[in-house]
Order: C-alpha cells, then sequence, then structure tokens
C-alpha cells in the first residue's frame, strides 16, 4: 500500500494534456511570438527551457495515480484506448524512459516498436509540456503514427509504483541523470541500490535497464549498483551490438547530441532484470 502526499484526483482528471486551439496558435502567430514551428507544427523548444535539473526530493505538486489501475490510458493513447474502461484490452505500457527530457528517445522508439506502448516521465513542467506538444504535433502531421507515445509529468523516484504493476515493463531508460555531484547528494541519485528494488519490481524477468552518461564517476556508480544487486546481471557486448535500442541511448538525446557534437565520452551500463536465486 503507497500513502501519497498529494491528494486523491478523480482518474479522468489525470494527466489532461494542454491543447492550444487553432484561434490561440493563430493569435501567438500574429504577434510575431508563436511557440510553434509554422512548417512543420511542431513546438518551438526555445520556449520551454528549464533548468536541467530538479530536486527530486522535493515536495512536488501534480496529480498522482493511487495504483496503476488508476492510469487512465484514453488520455494518454487516445485512438488506441477511445475509453478509459480497459477491462476488454490488455495492453499496457512496456516501456518507461524515466527523467525523458525532450523526448527524443521515446519518439524514435515509437516507430521502431510501433507495437509497443512507451510513456516519458519528466519532473520539470515546461519540458512535459514541451513533449506532450510535440507528440501532439508528430500525430498531426504523420497520421496513424506516435499514438503508442505518451508524456507525464511526476517524480518517478515516489510514484513509480503507482503508475506500473509488478512484472509490467519489458525495457527501462535512465538517460544522462542529474550526477548529484556532492556525497551528501547521492541519495538524490536516480540510480541506487533502494530504488533498484522498486526497477525490479516494475521489470518483467529478461526486462532490459539501460543506463548512460558522461561522467564517469557516475557511470561508475550505476554500473557498481547493478552488479551489487541480485536481481540484475550485465548484458554482454554480442547482445549490446545485435540491439538497435543501444544505438539511440546517444544519438537520440539531446544530450547525447551535445557529447557527441563535443567529442565526449559516455559510460554506459545496461542490465537484464533476472530472478532471484534460491
Amino acid at each position: 500500500m503507497f500513502f501519497l502526499k498529494s491528494r486523491p484526483i478523480e482518474a479522468s482528471s489525470l494527466h489532461q494534456p494542454i491543447i492550444l486551439g487553432k484561434k490561440a496558435r493563430s493569435m501567438l502567430e500574429s504577434k510575431g511570438n508563436s511557440t510553434f514551428n509554422k512548417s512543420t507544427g511542431l513546438p518551438r523548444k526555445r520556449f520551454y527551457r528549464a533548468r536541467a535539473h530538479s530536486n527530486p526530493l522535493s515536495d512536488s505538486h501534480f496529480p498522482v495515480p493511487l495504483s496503476p489501475q488508476h492510469v487512465d490510458y484514453s488520455l494518454h493513447f487516445p485512438q488506441i484506448f477511445p475509453s478509459p474502461d480497459r477491462s476488454g484490452d490488455a495492453r499496457r505500457i512496456e516501456f518507461a524512459d524515466v527523467g525523458c527530457g525532450f523526448g527524443g528517445l521515446c519518439i524514435s522508439l515509437s516507430t521502431l516498436f510501433p507495437e509497443k506502448l512507451m510513456i516519458g516521465m519528466e519532473i520539470r513542467d515546461k519540458v512535459t509540456e514541451y513533449v506532450k506538444e510535440r507528440i501532439l504535433g508528430l500525430r498531426t502531421t504523420n497520421p496513424g503514427q506516435y499514438q503508442n507515445v505518451s508524456v507525464v509529468r511526476t517524480n518517478s523516484m515516489k510514484y513509480i509504483p503507482n503508475y506500473f504493476e509488478k512484472g509490467q515493463l519489458s525495457k527501462m531508460f535512465f538517460l544522462f541523470p542529474d550526477p548529484h555531484f556532492k556525497e551528501k547528494n547521492h541519495r538524490r541519485r536516480v540510480i541506487s541500490p533502494f530504488l533498484l528494488d522498486e526497477y525490479a519490481y516494475v521489470l518483467k524477468e529478461g526486462g532490459i535497464i539501460y543506463t548512460i552518461t558522461d561522467v564517469e564517476e557516475l557511470g561508475v556508480w550505476m554500473r557498481t549498483c547493478l552488479e551489487n544487486h541480485p536481481m540484475f546481471e550485465c548484458i554482454t557486448d554480442e547482445e549490446l551490438e545485435a540491439d538497435p535500442v543501444v544505438k539511440l541511448l546517444v544519438s537520440a538525446t539531446e544530450e547525447g547530441q551535445k557529447v557527441a557534437r563535443n567529442g565526449g565520452q559516455t559510460f554506459q551500463a545496461v542490465f537484464r532484470r533476472v530472478a532471484l536465486s534460491g
């Protein structure tokens, strides 16, 4: 059982996307200050800039589902789930990008795995709104595509079990997370022995957790945490080479592209969820 500081909210009000109508967009454009690109219909990133990181231990005020059964899929995937009632459909979210940033990885995965449902989880409000508008724009300009991807503003370090059932996920991503350099702040790191227990709970056996950073000390930290956890084993080099997702860890994200432009080095740790040995 989970006790939330946030006040319970009707399920129908959860994660309602903010959609600008044609009239509102037209007014913005007439002032020469449109948040949308006229040629692509996609949001302009410069209007959604925010601090690079946020304190995950601070109290935040946003709606949180009471349990995975209270997540309204019709708000996230309206073409796939026209109604909040999912009783006749066994499909569930399988990929979670924790700290998804501007959504580059989720967007790329959406077309690579069109049959899988996926969600980006981001704590910063402006960045979350950008990803929402980006997905809506892509759905409009690419009919039939990007219906399987969505985003939610939440604190993943606190509320992962509120979104996913035991063994629900097949892939989790932690790309370029906040390094929290000071030792006193290491408890804020999104990969830790305690949080790996939660990730192991929501990952199915055989599921994969992907991590990458350009900070060597953090890379060593994340790899060590995973190596020391009894429910994760390292993926072999041969498997990494054959996995099309691995190439996206750098190329599909804004942070990864920035590191590549600057000739920087990255440190990956990719592990498989295994059964707890007797």
